[in-house]
């Protein structure tokens, strides 16, 4: 999950309540002694050069004196330090290191993979601060923080081939399998280049005083050219054949799928000069990828359609928005691109004006747009709905006369945290906590507000009416959706997602997803008897719990070779132990839901809680 100033829906650490971070500044005798001992050399300079033969002389010394005069403003005025870990609850959301050269073979193997599992790789993205932890950055304007939707992102990846042995004492997987893991940081330009200074240099610019914040995106522009950082943590596709690692704050990068090093941006031929949305969209028969590209500067948001074999940009059109939105995820159908029109705004003119950046409007309009595969502004037909915040789709599909459209729709944001002077920790726990139909709240109460259900929105074309429900109960909370991609943009009977445990997350501060779940979304559900399913609207649900003290995460659909059937296949997740601190992936039965995983591996490293996985097969990357 990631917002369009910052990557990712983006990942987790920085909700805990912070003790106040010391401010000490330098006094103003010691600014003016370092400014007056910067500008002396750069005035010799001027004076020792002779006549500037050419402009673009002159303008490169203007560049390097600017340039020192800049980070002197910002080593001298700023202070990074870094945002502690304080509960034991949220130790799998520290960072790892890097495995350094080859995949570890992993040998520790319960169950059996099965027959007719493919070859391919399993791949997660996710948040891992390069220096330790999420800085934060203090100056006389103020305090600004990366958000837990920050840090550098790191690529984890199991290998899956056939190794054509017996497995056993050579360290594979057994059955004929070789099993591999690895992991890496995927190396935006932003990485390699604080990597290369060795210390935090971007400022912060999406959480804090507005004065800090504004201060930061201009110093971060003036000197990098950014004005923030390429965190490439959210998730990542496959197009064409090619393996991207994405967050929607900037362009794709390219990575080798077996060595996860970082091959470069995906630059589209220049065709395509802003972001790039999370969670591009494949369209149903013409392999064409539909994706879209938010900015707080007009044009606010514009969709654009590659074509199958990535070479081409067949359609690129400004939707003309009348306010910057954040958005996430994107949805398709036979005809159809679906655009998510919801009140989480980004807007410079308000953080001028002392408020934040990014801000969840509940009081605001909502929108679902349908539009036709190579239309304009003009040719989107848009539905009124009631607000909502929908990081995810689940799938879209066509009927005779209806757009079908499902998601997880939260009445609130995660994104970006509280207003300044509100606990947050103490935000960050009520908010996932569910405050029950009855209960009366306070008005300033952030209770159940990412509390996330499946929800159906039914959008006719001839009557331009909408019909809206939720499909489940209040029961639980789930969220980062998957289905099985061949029925992408087409009707399906089946999706599947992470389910929120509730009090841990409340307990943590954090996002912690204790079991998997399968939606049967055309089949009621018969079972319950409490007044919220009086009208036996909610489907049929089964969950695959983990156990106690498992989390999951990056959970993926894994199709089964040589079948048809919607739900042959498996999902495969990683699950990180907190009592034992061991991570594993689980390879669970689809059509065995509630049953053991047909196989556990053992990793030889912790993988922390991250975002998005996927399951890339061999095929699709040769």
């Amino acid at each position: 999950m990631a917002a369009s100033f910052s990557p990712a829906v983006g990942h987790f650490q920085a909700s805990a309540e912070r003790p106040v971070h010391p401010r000490s500044f330098p006094p103003l005798s010691r600014l003016a002694s370092s400014f007056s001992s910067f500008v002396q050399p750069v005035l010799q300079e001027l004076r020792r050069a002779p006549a500037l033969a050419t402009s673009e002389m002159a303008g490169n010394l203007v560049k390097r004196a600017s340039g020192r005069l800049l980070n002197s403003i910002v080593e001298l005025g700023f202070e990074f330090s870094d945002q502690p870990w304080l509960l034991p609850s949220q130790s799998n959301f520290e960072p790892v290191e890097e495995i350094a050269g080859e995949a570890v073979v992993v040998g520790d193997l319960e169950g059996e993979i099965p027959d007719d599992f493919p070859e391919g790789v399993y791949i997660r993205n996710g948040s891992n601060p390069m220096f330790g932890a999420l800085q934060s950055a203090s100056s006389v304007l103020g305090l600004s923080s990366e958000t837990w939707l920050e840090g550098e992102g790191m690529l984890h990846a199991l290998s899956f081939s056939r190794s054509g042995g017996c497995g056993g004492s050579n360290g594979s997987a057994g059955g004929g399998w070789t099993v591999s893991y690895k992991n890496c940081f995927v190396q935006s330009d932003t990485f390699r280049l604080e990597r290369r200074l060795r210390r935090p240099s971007f400022l912060p610019t999406i959480e804090g005083d507005a004065t800090s914040i504004v201060a930061a995106l201009l110093l971060n522009q003036l000197r990098f050219g950014k004005m923030h950082k390429e965190m490439s943590n959210t998730g990542v596709f496959e197009h064409s054949g090619r393996v991207f690692s994405i967050s929607e704050n900037h362009m794709p990068y390219e990575i080798d799928l077996l060595s996860l090093e970082t091959i470069g941006h995906w630059n589209l031929s220049k065709a395509w000069d802003r972001p790039f949305i999370a969670h591009p969209k494949k369209a149903p028969g013409s392999g064409e990828l539909v994706f879209a590209g938010a900015s707080a500067n007009k044009p606010f948001l514009v969709l654009g359609v590659l074509s199958a074999d990535g070479k081409k940009i067949k359609h690129k059109v400004d939707l003309r928005l009348d306010r910057s939105i954040i958005c996430h995820d994107i949805g398709v159908t036979k005809r159809y691109n679906i655009i998510l029109d919801m009140p989480l705004t980004s807007d410079i003119n308000r953080l001028m004006r002392g408020g934040p950046l990014i801000k969840y409007e509940k009081e605001s309009y909502a929108r679902i747009g349908v539009m036709p595969r190579y239309g304009n502004a003009e040719s989107v037909t848009w539905f009124e709905v009631n607000p909502y915040c929908t990081f995810h789709i689940v799938n879209c599909y066509e009927t005779e006369d209806e757009v079908v459209v499902r998601g997880f729709r939260a009445d609130g944001s995660i994104i970006p945290g509280p207003d300044l002077g509100r606990n947050k920790f103490q935000w960050f726990s009520e908010g996932f906590r569910f405050a029950s139909n009855d209960e009366i709240l306070d008005e300033e109460s952030n209770e159940g507000t990412f509390f996330s259900r499946l929800h159906e929105w039914r959008l006719n074309m001839r009557s331009g009416c909408v019909n809206e429900r939720y499909l489940t109960g209040s029961e639980f909370s789930s969220e980062l959706p998957m289905i099985n991609d061949s029925f992408q943009g087409l009707y399906n009977q089946y999706t599947y997602a992470q389910v929120v445990n509730s009090e841990a997350s409340s307990n943590c501060g954090l996002p912690k997803y204790g079991c998997l779940a399968k939606f049967y979304l055309d089949e009621k559900d018969n079972t319950k008897t409490s007044v919220q399913n009086i009208s036996n609207e909610h489907i049929k649900v089964k969950r695959h719990e983990l156990g106690a003290n498992k989390f999951c995460s990056g959970a993926a659909f894994v199709s089964k070779q040589g079948k048809n059937g919607e739900d042959d296949g498996w999902l495969i997740s990683f699950v990180h132990d907190e009592h034992t601190n061991k991570s594993q992936v689980h390879i669970i039965d689809a059509k065995n839901f509630e049953g053991l995983p047909v196989a556990v591996f053992t990793l030889p490293r912790r993988v922390p809680y991250g975002f998005h996985g996927v399951f890339i097969p061999r095929s699709s990357n040769e």
